[in-house]
């Protein structure tokens, strides 16, 4: 069985460790972590990983943030990859800081990243992992706030928290987005 993980960002040094680009930065953790490489491929930099007997295309999109679904789209059909089996990593302002909610599919919640991956698969039916950021920016000032680096104590914490969302993608893929759900989200 194969499974694409898209982990959303925007490329450019500009944006490496900016709140938005938390997909990048898990999928970075899990590729370190199985001592495999990205390398540089049509829309995005892709490496590929077994986990037990299952095939993961990790992908990060090579397009901006509210482009992602062309990247989305071309790989699930070059690999041939049903949409439940498609896990989108992603960050949301909804949920404090570190929190992850799976949920098989959904609105994109204004997140553009993830409305354009909609456009491009003609569905909102595909399971997607947020991973909050928490939302303490004044009126007006979500862009920045996104594109804005972790604070110090956020920074601290981020590792262990990456390490959980990669426990959250591995069970989704071994076990199920049901179990992944019961077992990560609320947590």
């Amino acid at each position: 069985m194969k499974y694409l993980i898209v982990g959303l960002g925007n490329i450019g040094d500009e944006y490496k460790s900016t709140r938005h680009n938390i997909g990048f930065m898990i999928l970075d953790a899990f590729a370190k972590a199985s001592n495999i490489s990205f390398t540089t491929d049509r829309y995005g930099d892709v490496a590929k990983v077994r986990l037990k007997n299952k095939q993961l295309v990790l992908l990060k999109p090579s397009t901006y943030m509210n482009l992602s679904g062309t990247a989305v789209r071309y790989w699930k059909e070059k690999e041939k990859i049903e949409l439940d089996h498609i896990l989108v990593l992603v960050d949301d302002i909804a949920l404090p800081f570190g929190a992850i909610r799976i949920k098989p599919g959904g609105s994109d919640a204004g997140h553009n990243g993830l409305k354009n991956i909609t456009a491009c698969l003609g569905t909102d039916r595909f399971p997607r992992l947020r991973f909050g950021i928490g939302s303490d920016f004044a009126r007006g000032q979500q862009i920045d706030y996104v594109l804005g680096a972790f604070t110090l104590d956020q920074r601290q914490m981020l590792p262990v928290r990456i390490d959980y969302a990669i426990d959250a993608m591995k069970t989704f893929v071994l076990s199920g987005i049901d179990v992944a759900m019961c077992n990560y989200n609320n947590k």
